[in-house]
């Protein structure tokens, strides 16, 4: 794992983030915030817990700090988590361009919640942060009622570049099994 990989994989979840907001923008603030089985309760909780959790991820790596987890009820409107989501974006991105390849080696510790401390890599953190949005995105455009993007909508355009990241030249393929 790279740099470049990590900030691929990023760019492929900003992309997708933005497709989903679309579909999501469609959503009266009712319909977002109505309590639906499965995943964090609702579109919107299910929403705002991969924002913190992305957040948290990132200051525990030594990025911009979060403090406490995300509340839900501070985003009544997609509008509201998309203008928050940017914010972060930015705070992921800016740190990322920060990193050289052997900072990915550097160690952390942290605890989850009343969790007994762990130790991981931040490159196997900034991982697993890219990887949790992935999933829970999944969710959400299964949820009802949310507006589901066709597959072919979820796309990625990625185009090669001349040095291709290890992961592939086609991120969406091994992303999404779309080919």
């Amino acid at each position: 794992m790279t740099v470049k990989d990590l900030e691929v994989l990023f760019d492929y979840g900003y992309w997708a983030n933005k497709q989903l907001f679309g579909a999501l923008s469609q959503l009266s603030a009712e319909q977002f915030t109505q309590p639906v089985a499965g995943s964090y309760g609702s579109v919107r909780n299910t929403m705002v817990h991969i924002l913190s959790a992305e957040w948290g991820w990132l200051d525990r790596c030594g990025g911009t700090r979060r403090g406490a987890a995300l509340e839900a009820s501070d985003y009544p409107t997609v509008a509201s988590l998309v203008e928050r989501w940017q914010q972060v974006e930015g705070y992921v991105r800016e740190f990322l361009s920060t990193l050289r390849d052997e900072d990915l080696d550097r160690t952390v510790e942290f605890a989850i919640g009343g969790d007994p401390k762990k130790t991981m890599r931040v490159g196997q953190l900034l991982h697993h942060a890219a990887n949790h949005a992935v999933h829970h995105r999944g969710q959400v455009a299964l949820l009802p009622p949310a507006p589901r993007p066709r597959a072919r909508e979820l796309r990625h355009p990625v185009v090669p570049p001349a040095d291709p990241p290890k992961l592939g030249t086609h991120l969406s393929a091994a992303v999404t099994g779309i080919p």
